[in-house]
């Protein structure tokens, strides 16, 4: 029996875009009209690359619902002009009302950075993962790590919650609850949450910050 050849996934993203738009359009006439003209997300995400974290899928938004910023084990470093120019035009000229740092169970970036501390050994990755990876290393090397078979996912939501804090510290948001709202008249909170691969759900660190 000849086996079949394996579809071309290019060729079926671009079928299932055509398909996604025509699905869209019935239901909400004139959407992709309205949204050309210009978007008013509410939310800004901070969330790592991995392919199984992509926010719009699991959280069933819609376009123009969250801007969007993603890095390997979603870090939010200071002197990182990428991460700091997206939270500054998201909360400065689109208005977003929330920043939330997503880290995820099994995030790669976080396995390799506790590994190395764990090792003595830098992980075996390029230069510029290496480099990438060097803060997140020195961060989790301060922890008091707990004695435990897995302590992955005390890292991972440890490493969370210091992306908030980083977050928390930028010029941005620091003139942002000194006035009490940006520029836009909106009140910012920055939040922390993970999202479990194994179940698909996202859960709330409750390490919200902001005005209420």
């Amino acid at each position: 029996m000849t086996d079949l050849p394996s579809p071309d996934p290019l060729k079926l993203m671009l079928e299932n875009n055509v398909q996604w738009a025509t699905e869209v359009e019935a239901a909400d006439p004139g959407f992709f009209k309205r949204s050309a003209e210009g978007q008013e997300p509410h939310t800004l995400w901070i969330g790592c690359s991995d392919s199984r974290v992509p926010e719009s899928v699991i959280t069933k938004s819609r376009p123009g619902d969250i801007f969007v910023h993603r890095n390997v084990a979603n870090q939010v470093l200071l002197h990182d002009s990428n991460a700091i120019s997206v939270l500054d035009y998201a909360v400065n000229n689109l208005g977003v009302e929330n920043v939330i740092v997503v880290g995820h169970s099994k995030c790669g970036g976080v396995t390799a950075s506790l590994q190395a501390v764990q090792t003595g050994i830098l992980p075996d990755l390029s230069p510029a993962l290496n480099q990438w990876l060097a803060p997140l290393i020195q961060f989790i090397s301060t922890l008091a790590i707990p004695r435990v078979l897995d302590p992955l996912p005390f890292v991972i939501e440890t490493c969370v919650k210091k992306q908030v804090e980083n977050v928390c510290e930028t010029e941005t948001m620091k003139r942002v609850f000194k006035e009490g709202q940006s520029p836009k008249g909106k009140k910012v909170r920055v939040h922390g949450w993970i999202h479990e691969l194994e179940t698909g759900h996202l859960r709330d660190l409750n390490i919200s910050r902001g005005p209420p």
